[in-house]
């Protein structure tokens, strides 16, 4: 068990991000030991084989990432080129000594850093980049609904539901999943704690220290949606039908109207017509998120599924 030690200070300077990098990293421990997201797994492997020096620093024999390599946001919503940027202006002893910690020897740690920079993003591109919009939308709908919960009832909710392995009392959060392994409690030494909703940490929770900051990666709510088009309850269907209730259903994250038409395999036009009449029903609501509309329920489709 781990324990992460919290003053009242603390909680009120709690923060939410979504970085790209704490998706990269959690993708590659997905693609090597999950069992989650077969699909996605099953097209990506034969995909990245060939990135030798990314796989030789992203799955050391030890198991250990490198610290450098999940820089702790400064911002909301930071984009991988500000995330690489960070990564590449790293100091090269810290990078040797983070590197061979992990097990992976470095001679020129300034000569690597450019070579890996581009490996990770083609690792991106090829693994991440189709998915992305789609796991930045359920980020944002999570942090949402937490924003929402610590103005009432309170900070303290916010870490009430983050996940089943997690427990936090007045003083600290217990993250049990070491359940057989006390291990020296953790403070944040002035830091805030950033919240960092993460799609492929599965149904895990980490928390990731480095001398910018700590950072707690969880998955978000709509998790389930993300990777495969869950079935709408029974009562649902009967009572919208079963193409339009499994819309409604697949809603739980946000998602435009080409990734309903994908996921659900409908036509375009088709995917359209009933994303239309939720809508109009009051059941769901459109926000542009840059240059996509992206749908996600109201409250009442909330209830609405949760009938089933």
């Amino acid at each position: 068990m781990k324990r992460l030690e919290l003053t009242r200070d603390d909680l009120l300077r709690l923060r939410f991000a979504h970085s790209p990098m704490a998706e990269l990293v959690a993708s590659t421990i997905a693609l090597r030991t999950g069992r989650e997201h077969a699909h996605w797994r099953a097209r990506t492997a034969p995909r990245v084989e060939g990135l030798e020096l990314f796989w030789r620093v992203f799955a050391p024999p030890s198991g250990i990432v490198a610290d450098f390599l999940t820089p702790v946001p400064q911002t909301a919503r930071p984009t991988l080129q500000a995330e690489l940027a960070a990564i590449a202006a790293t100091p090269p002893d810290r990078v040797a000594a983070e590197l061979d910690a992990a097990g992976v020897p470095c001679d020129d740690p300034a000569a690597l850093l450019p070579s890996l920079v581009e490996e990770i993003r083609r690792y991106f591109a090829v693994a991440l980049a189709e998915l992305w919009p789609r796991l930045r939308a359920a980020a944002d709908a999570d942090i949402a609904r937490r924003t929402a919960t610590a103005a009432f009832p309170g900070p303290s909710a916010l870490l009430a539901d983050l996940h089943p392995n997690i427990r936090w009392d007045p003083d600290a959060l217990h993250l049990d999943y070491l359940k057989h392994v006390e291990l020296p409690p953790w403070s944040l030494d002035g830091h805030p704690l950033a919240l960092l909703p993460t799609a492929f940490a599965g149904r895990h929770a980490w928390i990731m220290e480095s001398g910018a900051g700590r950072a707690l990666w969880y998955p978000p709510r709509a998790l389930g949606a993300l990777f495969a088009a869950p079935a709408p309850p029974e009562p649902l269907a009967a009572l919208l039908g079963s193409t339009r209730a499994a819309v409604l259903t697949l809603l739980a994250a946000p998602a435009s109207t080409g990734d309903v038409a994908e996921r659900l395999g409908l036509a375009p036009a088709t995917a359209s017509h009933h994303l239309t009449a939720l809508r109009d029903a009051g059941l769901i609501v459109a926000a542009r998120a840059g240059r996509r509309l992206n749908y996600r329920r109201t409250d009442l489709g909330e209830r609405l599924t949760s009938l089933g």
